[in-house]
Protein backbone atom coordinates (compact mmCIF):
# COMPACT_ATOMS: atom_id res chain seq x y z
CA UNK A 1 0.00 0.00 0.00
CA UNK A 2 1.27 3.25 -0.73
CA UNK A 3 1.61 5.62 2.15
CA UNK A 4 -1.92 8.46 2.06
CA UNK A 5 -0.90 12.31 1.31
CA UNK A 6 -3.29 13.97 3.55
CA UNK A 7 -5.53 11.48 4.60
CA UNK A 8 -5.90 10.34 0.95
CA UNK A 9 -4.30 7.50 -0.89
CA UNK A 10 -2.10 8.68 -4.22
CA UNK A 11 -4.08 5.93 -6.55
CA UNK A 12 -7.19 7.99 -5.58
CA UNK A 13 -5.90 11.19 -6.10
CA UNK A 14 -4.84 11.00 -9.52
CA UNK A 15 -7.94 9.04 -10.45
CA UNK A 16 -9.87 12.00 -9.09
CA UNK A 17 -7.40 14.66 -11.42
CA UNK A 18 -7.52 12.61 -15.04
CA UNK A 19 -11.98 12.33 -14.38
CA UNK A 20 -11.74 16.51 -13.66
CA UNK A 21 -9.44 16.82 -16.83
CA UNK A 22 -11.72 14.64 -19.38
CA UNK A 23 -14.89 15.38 -17.81
CA UNK A 24 -14.42 19.40 -18.40
CA UNK A 25 -13.59 19.42 -22.15
CA UNK A 26 -16.46 17.15 -23.19
CA UNK A 27 -18.90 18.83 -21.79
CA UNK A 28 -17.95 22.28 -22.78
CA UNK A 29 -16.79 20.81 -26.81
CA UNK A 30 -20.77 21.77 -28.00
CA UNK A 31 -20.09 25.45 -27.14
CA UNK A 32 -17.02 25.76 -28.61
CA UNK A 33 -18.20 23.71 -32.08
CA UNK A 34 -21.04 26.41 -32.36
CA UNK A 35 -19.44 29.30 -31.83
CA UNK A 36 -16.83 28.58 -34.70
CA UNK A 37 -19.24 27.10 -36.82
CA UNK A 38 -21.07 30.42 -36.30
CA UNK A 39 -17.89 32.15 -37.58
CA UNK A 40 -17.28 30.08 -40.14
CA UNK A 41 -20.72 30.30 -41.81
CA UNK A 42 -20.81 34.42 -41.47
CA UNK A 43 -17.65 34.84 -43.03
CA UNK A 44 -18.40 32.22 -45.82
CA UNK A 45 -21.92 34.27 -45.89
CA UNK A 46 -19.90 37.44 -46.22
CA UNK A 47 -17.11 36.36 -48.89
CA UNK A 48 -20.02 34.90 -50.75
CA UNK A 49 -22.20 37.82 -51.33
CA UNK A 50 -18.85 39.97 -51.97
CA UNK A 51 -17.91 37.23 -54.85
CA UNK A 52 -21.59 37.03 -56.32
CA UNK A 53 -21.36 40.56 -57.75
CA UNK A 54 -18.02 40.05 -59.44
CA UNK A 55 -18.50 36.74 -60.25
CA UNK A 56 -19.33 35.50 -64.31
CA UNK A 57 -21.47 32.22 -65.05
CA UNK A 58 -19.16 30.50 -68.04
CA UNK A 59 -23.05 30.92 -69.77
CA UNK A 60 -23.04 34.16 -69.45
CA UNK A 61 -23.68 36.93 -72.32
CA UNK A 62 -19.88 38.57 -71.88
CA UNK A 63 -18.30 35.25 -72.36
CA UNK A 64 -20.23 34.11 -75.23
CA UNK A 65 -19.24 37.57 -76.93
CA UNK A 66 -15.50 36.75 -76.18
CA UNK A 67 -15.73 33.65 -77.66
CA UNK A 68 -18.29 34.47 -80.78
CA UNK A 69 -17.11 35.47 -84.44
CA UNK A 70 -17.21 38.95 -83.59
CA UNK A 71 -13.31 38.78 -82.78
CA UNK A 72 -12.55 42.27 -83.92
CA UNK A 73 -15.41 43.51 -81.12
CA UNK A 74 -13.74 41.44 -78.52
CA UNK A 75 -10.13 43.06 -79.03
CA UNK A 76 -11.69 46.33 -78.70
CA UNK A 77 -13.17 45.26 -75.48
CA UNK A 78 -9.83 43.79 -74.53
CA UNK A 79 -7.83 47.18 -75.23
CA UNK A 80 -10.20 49.16 -73.73
CA UNK A 81 -10.32 47.81 -70.31
CA UNK A 82 -13.66 47.54 -70.05
CA UNK A 83 -14.01 43.87 -68.86
CA UNK A 84 -14.33 44.56 -65.28
CA UNK A 85 -16.63 47.53 -65.91
CA UNK A 86 -18.92 45.21 -68.00
CA UNK A 87 -18.90 42.12 -65.93
CA UNK A 88 -20.86 43.95 -62.74
CA UNK A 89 -22.91 45.60 -65.64
CA UNK A 90 -23.67 42.11 -66.78
CA UNK A 91 -23.64 41.06 -62.59
CA UNK A 92 -26.36 43.62 -62.18
CA UNK A 93 -28.68 44.34 -65.62
CA UNK A 94 -29.79 41.72 -68.24
CA UNK A 95 -27.92 43.50 -71.08
CA UNK A 96 -28.76 43.55 -74.95
CA UNK A 97 -24.81 43.91 -77.46
CA UNK A 98 -25.01 45.73 -80.85
CA UNK A 99 -22.02 43.98 -82.47
CA UNK A 100 -20.76 44.89 -85.40
CA UNK A 101 -19.27 42.57 -87.88
CA UNK A 102 -15.79 41.89 -88.73
CA UNK A 103 -15.89 43.71 -92.08
CA UNK A 104 -17.46 46.78 -90.36
CA UNK A 105 -14.12 47.36 -88.72
CA UNK A 106 -11.11 45.72 -91.01
CA UNK A 107 -12.62 47.11 -94.34
CA UNK A 108 -15.58 49.54 -93.93
CA UNK A 109 -13.82 51.88 -91.09
CA UNK A 110 -11.82 54.84 -92.00
CA UNK A 111 -7.67 53.86 -90.96
CA UNK A 112 -7.35 57.44 -89.37
CA UNK A 113 -10.22 57.02 -87.11
CA UNK A 114 -9.13 53.12 -86.45
CA UNK A 115 -5.72 55.04 -85.36
CA UNK A 116 -7.28 57.72 -83.48
CA UNK A 117 -9.43 54.83 -81.36
CA UNK A 118 -6.18 52.98 -80.54
CA UNK A 119 -4.00 55.85 -79.12
CA UNK A 120 -3.17 55.53 -75.56
CA UNK A 121 -4.29 59.27 -75.17
CA UNK A 122 -8.06 58.02 -76.58
CA UNK A 123 -8.57 55.29 -74.25
CA UNK A 124 -12.02 57.25 -73.11
CA UNK A 125 -13.11 57.99 -76.31
CA UNK A 126 -12.50 54.11 -77.40
CA UNK A 127 -14.59 53.11 -73.94
CA UNK A 128 -17.75 55.66 -75.06
CA UNK A 129 -17.51 54.70 -78.27
CA UNK A 130 -17.88 50.42 -76.87
CA UNK A 131 -20.53 51.01 -74.03
CA UNK A 132 -22.68 53.55 -77.02
CA UNK A 133 -23.15 49.60 -78.40
CA UNK A 134 -24.76 48.32 -75.13
CA UNK A 135 -27.71 48.41 -73.29
CA UNK A 136 -28.66 47.86 -69.72
CA UNK A 137 -32.33 46.04 -70.57
CA UNK A 138 -32.97 42.87 -72.66
CA UNK A 139 -34.55 43.45 -75.82
CA UNK A 140 -35.09 40.34 -77.90
CA UNK A 141 -35.90 40.60 -81.83
CA UNK A 142 -39.51 39.89 -80.28
CA UNK A 143 -39.43 43.44 -78.25
CA UNK A 144 -38.83 44.97 -81.27
CA UNK A 145 -41.31 47.81 -82.44
CA UNK A 146 -43.14 47.35 -84.90
CA UNK A 147 -43.09 49.22 -88.44
CA UNK A 148 -46.39 51.22 -87.30
CA UNK A 149 -45.63 52.08 -84.08
CA UNK A 150 -42.60 54.98 -83.13
CA UNK A 151 -39.31 54.09 -82.54
CA UNK A 152 -38.50 53.32 -79.09
CA UNK A 153 -35.93 55.35 -77.28
CA UNK A 154 -33.00 53.31 -74.62
CA UNK A 155 -30.26 54.62 -72.85
CA UNK A 156 -26.63 52.89 -73.11
CA UNK A 157 -24.38 52.55 -70.28
CA UNK A 158 -22.42 55.70 -72.12
CA UNK A 159 -25.58 57.72 -70.72
CA UNK A 160 -26.31 58.37 -74.55
CA UNK A 161 -29.36 57.58 -76.09
CA UNK A 162 -30.38 54.73 -79.56
CA UNK A 163 -33.42 54.27 -81.09
CA UNK A 164 -34.76 51.01 -81.95
CA UNK A 165 -37.40 51.03 -85.36
CA UNK A 166 -38.47 48.53 -87.86
CA UNK A 167 -38.60 49.86 -91.40
CA UNK A 168 -41.22 49.60 -93.96
CA UNK A 169 -39.17 46.91 -95.55
CA UNK A 170 -39.61 44.44 -92.35
CA UNK A 171 -35.67 45.22 -91.47
CA UNK A 172 -35.11 46.10 -87.96
CA UNK A 173 -32.56 48.54 -87.47
CA UNK A 174 -30.92 50.78 -84.47
CA UNK A 175 -30.00 54.61 -86.06
CA UNK A 176 -28.18 54.15 -88.93
CA UNK A 177 -27.26 50.68 -88.76
CA UNK A 178 -29.72 47.24 -89.64
CA UNK A 179 -29.56 44.18 -87.67
CA UNK A 180 -28.32 41.96 -90.10
CA UNK A 181 -27.95 39.11 -87.38
CA UNK A 182 -30.96 39.27 -85.10
CA UNK A 183 -31.04 36.82 -81.57
CA UNK A 184 -27.62 35.60 -82.85
CA UNK A 185 -26.48 34.60 -79.45
CA UNK A 186 -28.78 34.21 -76.40
CA UNK A 187 -27.95 33.25 -72.67
CA UNK A 188 -29.73 33.57 -69.80
CA UNK A 189 -28.33 37.40 -68.70
CA UNK A 190 -28.11 38.75 -72.06
CA UNK A 191 -28.87 38.76 -75.90
CA UNK A 192 -26.39 39.77 -78.99
CA UNK A 193 -27.44 41.37 -81.98
CA UNK A 194 -25.24 41.68 -85.05
CA UNK A 195 -25.44 44.84 -87.15
CA UNK A 196 -23.87 45.94 -89.98
CA UNK A 197 -21.49 49.05 -89.30
CA UNK A 198 -20.14 50.20 -86.16
CA UNK A 199 -21.96 53.40 -83.96
CA UNK A 200 -20.47 56.20 -83.72
CA UNK A 201 -21.67 58.70 -81.03
CA UNK A 202 -21.75 62.26 -81.49
CA UNK A 203 -19.30 62.99 -78.91
CA UNK A 204 -16.85 60.78 -79.86
CA UNK A 205 -16.83 62.32 -83.93
CA UNK A 206 -16.59 65.75 -81.95
CA UNK A 207 -13.38 64.57 -80.36
CA UNK A 208 -11.80 63.18 -83.56
CA UNK A 209 -12.47 66.33 -85.70
CA UNK A 210 -11.13 68.15 -82.43
CA UNK A 211 -7.93 66.15 -82.41
CA UNK A 212 -7.05 66.31 -86.32
CA UNK A 213 -6.33 69.96 -85.78
CA UNK A 214 -8.37 70.87 -88.91
CA UNK A 215 -11.60 72.74 -87.84
CA UNK A 216 -9.90 76.36 -89.48
CA UNK A 217 -10.48 74.78 -92.45
CA UNK A 218 -13.04 75.84 -94.59
CA UNK A 219 -15.20 73.41 -96.46
CA UNK A 220 -15.97 75.96 -99.23
CA UNK A 221 -15.88 73.85 -102.48
CA UNK A 222 -13.37 75.04 -104.66
CA UNK A 223 -14.35 77.57 -107.35
CA UNK A 224 -12.19 78.85 -110.64
CA UNK A 225 -10.48 82.22 -110.81
CA UNK A 226 -12.15 85.12 -111.03
CA UNK A 227 -12.69 86.87 -114.53
CA UNK A 228 -11.68 90.40 -115.37
CA UNK A 229 -13.57 91.96 -117.92
CA UNK A 230 -11.21 93.63 -120.11
CA UNK A 231 -12.75 96.62 -121.15
CA UNK A 232 -13.07 97.69 -117.62
CA UNK A 233 -10.26 95.90 -116.23
CA UNK A 234 -12.15 94.76 -112.97
CA UNK A 235 -13.40 91.62 -111.95
CA UNK A 236 -16.51 91.12 -114.02
CA UNK A 237 -20.04 90.88 -112.19
CA UNK A 238 -23.38 90.28 -112.81
CA UNK A 239 -25.03 93.73 -114.96
CA UNK A 240 -27.31 95.50 -112.82
CA UNK A 241 -30.62 95.23 -114.92
CA UNK A 242 -30.83 98.80 -116.74
CA UNK A 243 -34.33 100.72 -117.12
CA UNK A 244 -35.69 101.29 -120.95
CA UNK A 245 -34.21 104.66 -122.24
CA UNK A 246 -31.48 104.93 -119.21
CA UNK A 247 -28.00 105.61 -120.90
CA UNK A 248 -25.58 103.24 -122.34
CA UNK A 249 -23.37 101.92 -118.56
CA UNK A 250 -19.71 101.89 -120.66
CA UNK A 251 -18.61 105.70 -121.99
CA UNK A 252 -18.38 105.69 -125.77
CA UNK A 253 -14.63 105.60 -125.57
CA UNK A 254 -14.33 102.06 -123.44
CA UNK A 255 -17.56 100.68 -125.60
CA UNK A 256 -15.72 101.23 -128.99
CA UNK A 257 -12.40 99.68 -127.44
CA UNK A 258 -11.00 96.89 -129.12
CA UNK A 259 -12.26 93.03 -128.11
CA UNK A 260 -10.47 91.31 -125.39
CA UNK A 261 -7.06 90.16 -125.74
CA UNK A 262 -5.79 86.39 -125.86
CA UNK A 263 -3.98 86.84 -122.67
CA UNK A 264 -5.81 86.90 -119.65
CA UNK A 265 -5.27 89.91 -117.25
CA UNK A 266 -1.65 89.22 -114.97
CA UNK A 267 -2.13 88.45 -112.00
CA UNK A 268 -0.28 90.99 -109.38
CA UNK A 269 3.43 90.48 -109.65
CA UNK A 270 5.39 89.33 -106.56
CA UNK A 271 5.88 92.12 -103.89
CA UNK A 272 3.16 94.23 -105.25
CA UNK A 273 1.42 96.94 -102.98
CA UNK A 274 -2.25 95.37 -103.78
CA UNK A 275 -2.71 91.99 -102.35
CA UNK A 276 -5.95 91.17 -104.41
CA UNK A 277 -5.91 87.72 -103.61
CA UNK A 278 -6.46 86.03 -99.72
CA UNK A 279 -3.72 83.22 -100.55
CA UNK A 280 -4.40 81.55 -97.08
CA UNK A 281 -8.03 81.12 -98.12
CA UNK A 282 -7.27 79.48 -101.22
CA UNK A 283 -4.78 76.93 -99.60
CA UNK A 284 -7.44 75.84 -97.42
CA UNK A 285 -9.57 75.20 -100.01
CA UNK A 286 -7.05 72.65 -102.00
CA UNK A 287 -6.44 70.93 -98.84
CA UNK A 288 -10.08 70.49 -97.85
CA UNK A 289 -10.53 68.77 -101.39
CA UNK A 290 -7.06 67.26 -100.94
CA UNK A 291 -9.47 65.50 -97.75
CA UNK A 292 -12.84 65.39 -99.82
CA UNK A 293 -11.51 63.94 -102.84
CA UNK A 294 -9.83 60.96 -100.23
CA UNK A 295 -6.62 59.03 -100.60
CA UNK A 296 -4.16 62.31 -100.01
CA UNK A 297 -4.70 62.52 -95.79
CA UNK A 298 -1.19 62.12 -95.69
CA UNK A 299 -0.09 65.09 -97.50
CA UNK A 300 -3.21 67.56 -95.76
CA UNK A 301 -1.90 66.34 -92.71
CA UNK A 302 1.53 67.41 -93.35
CA UNK A 303 0.74 70.20 -94.50
CA UNK A 304 -1.47 71.57 -91.85
CA UNK A 305 0.02 69.74 -88.69
CA UNK A 306 3.16 68.36 -89.13
CA UNK A 307 4.80 71.90 -91.12
CA UNK A 308 4.08 75.37 -91.21
CA UNK A 309 3.90 74.77 -95.20
CA UNK A 310 0.39 75.52 -95.51
CA UNK A 311 0.70 79.38 -94.03
CA UNK A 312 3.67 79.87 -96.12
CA UNK A 313 2.30 78.56 -99.69
CA UNK A 314 -0.64 80.99 -98.80
CA UNK A 315 1.34 83.93 -98.12
CA UNK A 316 3.26 83.27 -101.71
CA UNK A 317 0.12 83.23 -103.04
CA UNK A 318 -1.20 85.91 -101.64
CA UNK A 319 2.21 87.78 -103.41
CA UNK A 320 1.05 86.39 -106.74
CA UNK A 321 2.91 83.55 -107.17
CA UNK A 322 1.41 80.54 -108.77
CA UNK A 323 2.03 76.71 -107.58
CA UNK A 324 1.84 73.51 -108.80
CA UNK A 325 1.34 70.76 -106.44
CA UNK A 326 2.80 67.22 -107.04
CA UNK A 327 0.95 65.55 -104.27
CA UNK A 328 1.96 61.51 -103.44
CA UNK A 329 -1.41 59.44 -102.54
CA UNK A 330 -1.61 58.00 -99.09
CA UNK A 331 -0.06 54.76 -100.45
CA UNK A 332 3.21 56.09 -101.34
CA UNK A 333 3.44 58.32 -98.43
CA UNK A 334 3.19 54.71 -96.33
CA UNK A 335 6.74 53.37 -97.95
CA UNK A 336 8.48 55.62 -96.56
CA UNK A 337 11.11 54.52 -93.79
CA UNK A 338 11.92 56.22 -90.49
CA UNK A 339 15.34 56.67 -91.91
CA UNK A 340 13.99 58.65 -94.91
CA UNK A 341 11.85 60.98 -91.81
CA UNK A 342 14.24 60.70 -89.03
CA UNK A 343 16.34 63.82 -90.21
CA UNK A 344 15.16 67.39 -89.10
CA UNK A 345 13.35 69.11 -91.22
CA UNK A 346 13.05 65.80 -93.17
CA UNK A 347 9.12 66.46 -93.78
CA UNK A 348 9.87 70.16 -95.06
CA UNK A 349 12.48 69.19 -97.70
CA UNK A 350 10.08 66.04 -99.06
CA UNK A 351 7.30 68.53 -99.88
CA UNK A 352 9.63 71.16 -100.85
CA UNK A 353 11.08 69.22 -103.82
CA UNK A 354 6.97 68.34 -105.01
CA UNK A 355 6.51 71.83 -105.39
CA UNK A 356 6.84 73.45 -108.77
CA UNK A 357 6.81 77.42 -108.60
CA UNK A 358 4.53 77.03 -112.24
CA UNK A 359 0.92 76.93 -112.72
CA UNK A 360 0.52 73.59 -114.79
CA UNK A 361 -2.53 71.74 -115.64
CA UNK A 362 -2.28 67.95 -116.80
CA UNK A 363 -2.99 69.27 -120.06
CA UNK A 364 -0.29 71.60 -120.18
CA UNK A 365 2.52 69.17 -118.71
CA UNK A 366 1.33 66.57 -120.90
CA UNK A 367 1.98 68.89 -124.26
CA UNK A 368 5.39 70.10 -122.98
CA UNK A 369 6.32 66.37 -123.05
CA UNK A 370 4.99 65.27 -125.83
CA UNK A 371 6.73 67.97 -128.00
CA UNK A 372 10.14 68.73 -126.08
CA UNK A 373 10.48 64.56 -124.87
CA UNK A 374 12.36 65.53 -121.30
CA UNK A 375 11.84 68.66 -119.52
CA UNK A 376 13.07 69.70 -115.97
CA UNK A 377 10.85 71.69 -113.56
CA UNK A 378 12.23 74.08 -110.90
CA UNK A 379 11.40 73.00 -107.41
CA UNK A 380 11.06 75.43 -104.12
CA UNK A 381 13.90 73.06 -103.10
CA UNK A 382 17.22 74.77 -104.32
CA UNK A 383 19.24 74.03 -106.94
CA UNK A 384 17.38 70.46 -107.51
CA UNK A 385 14.97 70.52 -110.31
CA UNK A 386 12.13 67.73 -110.92
CA UNK A 387 12.68 65.66 -114.31
CA UNK A 388 9.04 65.01 -116.40
CA UNK A 389 8.99 62.91 -119.91
CA UNK A 390 6.39 60.99 -121.45
CA UNK A 391 5.59 57.23 -120.86
CA UNK A 392 2.61 55.29 -120.85
CA UNK A 393 0.21 58.06 -122.19
CA UNK A 394 0.91 60.23 -118.78
CA UNK A 395 3.91 62.36 -117.61
CA UNK A 396 6.23 60.30 -115.85
CA UNK A 397 8.15 62.07 -112.91
CA UNK A 398 11.81 61.41 -111.97
CA UNK A 399 13.92 58.98 -113.32
CA UNK A 400 15.42 55.40 -112.74
CA UNK A 401 13.95 53.63 -109.45
CA UNK A 402 12.73 56.93 -107.47
CA UNK A 403 9.83 57.91 -110.28
CA UNK A 404 5.89 58.70 -109.71
CA UNK A 405 3.28 58.73 -111.97
CA UNK A 406 0.47 61.47 -113.14
CA UNK A 407 -2.26 59.66 -111.03
CA UNK A 408 -4.94 61.86 -110.20
CA UNK A 409 -4.96 64.85 -112.64
CA UNK A 410 -6.30 67.67 -112.15
CA UNK A 411 -7.53 67.35 -108.26
CA UNK A 412 -7.58 71.29 -107.64
CA UNK A 413 -7.05 74.21 -110.56
CA UNK A 414 -8.19 77.61 -109.73
CA UNK A 415 -5.91 79.41 -111.60
CA UNK A 416 -2.79 80.24 -109.38
CA UNK A 417 -2.98 76.73 -107.24
CA UNK A 418 -2.56 73.52 -109.21
CA UNK A 419 -2.62 69.76 -107.63
CA UNK A 420 -1.88 66.98 -109.82
CA UNK A 421 -2.08 63.42 -107.29
CA UNK A 422 1.33 60.83 -108.12
CA UNK A 423 1.71 57.68 -107.31
CA UNK A 424 5.34 58.03 -105.67
CA UNK A 425 7.54 59.60 -103.42
CA UNK A 426 10.25 61.49 -105.61
CA UNK A 427 13.81 62.13 -104.19
CA UNK A 428 16.83 64.45 -106.02
CA UNK A 429 19.08 62.70 -108.31
CA UNK A 430 22.44 62.12 -106.58
CA UNK A 431 25.57 64.24 -108.31
CA UNK A 432 28.25 61.36 -107.27
CA UNK A 433 28.95 60.47 -110.95
CA UNK A 434 29.19 64.35 -111.84
CA UNK A 435 31.37 64.60 -108.92
CA UNK A 436 33.37 62.27 -109.81
CA UNK A 437 33.87 62.72 -113.55
CA UNK A 438 34.81 66.40 -112.98
CA UNK A 439 37.74 65.54 -110.67
CA UNK A 440 38.98 63.31 -113.28
CA UNK A 441 39.15 65.37 -115.66
CA UNK A 442 40.34 68.01 -113.56
CA UNK A 443 43.34 65.93 -112.97
CA UNK A 444 44.23 65.19 -116.55
CA UNK A 445 44.72 69.18 -117.28
CA UNK A 446 46.43 69.75 -114.75
CA UNK A 447 49.28 67.06 -115.56
CA UNK A 448 49.42 68.54 -119.51
CA UNK A 449 51.69 71.38 -119.01
CA UNK A 450 50.13 74.51 -120.55
CA UNK A 451 51.64 77.15 -122.99
CA UNK A 452 51.33 80.74 -123.62
CA UNK A 453 50.77 82.20 -126.84
CA UNK A 454 54.41 83.98 -127.23
CA UNK A 455 55.84 79.86 -126.52
CA UNK A 456 53.37 79.16 -129.24
CA UNK A 457 54.43 81.65 -132.22
CA UNK A 458 58.13 80.86 -130.77
CA UNK A 459 57.76 76.95 -131.29
CA UNK A 460 55.92 77.48 -134.83
CA UNK A 461 58.81 79.56 -136.07
CA UNK A 462 61.90 77.39 -134.73
CA UNK A 463 60.61 73.72 -134.84
CA UNK A 464 60.19 71.59 -132.43
CA UNK A 465 64.09 72.29 -131.35
CA UNK A 466 62.97 72.92 -128.01
CA UNK A 467 61.81 70.52 -125.34
CA UNK A 468 58.85 72.75 -124.37
CA UNK A 469 58.12 72.45 -127.90
CA UNK A 470 57.46 68.74 -127.92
Amino acid sequence: MDPPIYGVSKILLFTFIIWVSVSIPISALPQLKRKSLKLSTSSSSSSSSSTNVQTINSNSVLVALLDSHYTELAELVEKALLLQTLEEAVGKHNVTIFAPRNEALERQLDPEFKRFLLEPGNLKSLQTLLMFHIIPTRVGSNDWPTDKSKPSKHTTLCNDHVHLETKTSGKKAIDTAEIVRPDDVIRPDGVIHGIERLLIPQSVQEDFNRRRSLRSISAVLPEGAPEVDPRTHRLKKPAPPAPAGAPPALPIYDALAPGPSLAPAPAPGPGGTHHHFDGEAQVKDFIQTLLLYGGYNEMADILVNLTSLATEMGRLVSEGYVLTVLAPNDEAMAKLTTDQLSEPGAPEQIIYYHIIPEYQTEESMYNAVRRFGKLRYDTLRLPHKVVAQEADGTVKFGSGDVSAYLFDPDIYTDGRISVQGIDGVLFPETEKDAAIKTTVAAVKVATKPRRGKLMEVACRMLGSHFATCQ
